[in-house]
């Protein structure tokens, strides 16, 4: 599998958009994985490890009632983490990733069940993803449809 990393970086760079990032399952595989490029201080703004609800609320401003009424995997979660994320960050682009790594479903998801959500300007959204592996796998899988993420929405920000 192709390196995604750089590529986010490059494009960030060469649009001068400033990344964040806003993690669960993941707990800072993505903004660890763009900290490894040459040149990342340009764009990388920051990142939250949110791994508990309480932490989601309280830091991301995910709404606790949704929280409570759909736990923590839930498409809506996930948007609401990466505009947190671009807030808290001060940038103009974020994603997020919230999911179920195992060995055991949680929130009455199964294993493998992933959201990426984005946000970018004033639009935002999320993506379902349903990985397959151990947890390692599931968390490496995230990392890397996160960083695709990523590059989705840079290009289509330059395209515009």
């Amino acid at each position: 599998m192709k390196p995604k990393a750089p590529a986010v970086i490059a494009k960030a760079i060469d649009s001068a958009v400033q990344l964040a990032t806003a993690e669960s399952l993941t707990a800072g595989m993505i903004a660890a994985r763009l900290s490894e490029v040459p040149g990342a201080s340009a764009v990388l703004r920051g990142g939250v490890v949110s791994y508990s609800s309480e932490v989601k609320a309280s830091l991301l401003g995910v709404d606790a009632q949704l929280l409570e009424a759909h736990g923590s995997v839930d498409p809506e979660v996930a948007r609401q983490m990466a505009v947190g994320a671009q807030r808290a960050c001060g940038a103009e682009t974020a994603v997020s990733a919230t999911g179920v790594a195992g060995p055991e479903p949680h929130d009455g998801k199964a294993v493998g069940t992933v959201y990426i959500g984005w946000a970018m300007g004033t639009e935002s959204g999320s993506e379902v993803h349903h990985f397959v592996g151990d947890r390692a796998q599931i968390r490496e899988q995230s990392t890397q449809a996160a960083l695709h993420q990523f590059i989705a929405i840079l290009d289509k920000a330059s395209s515009q």
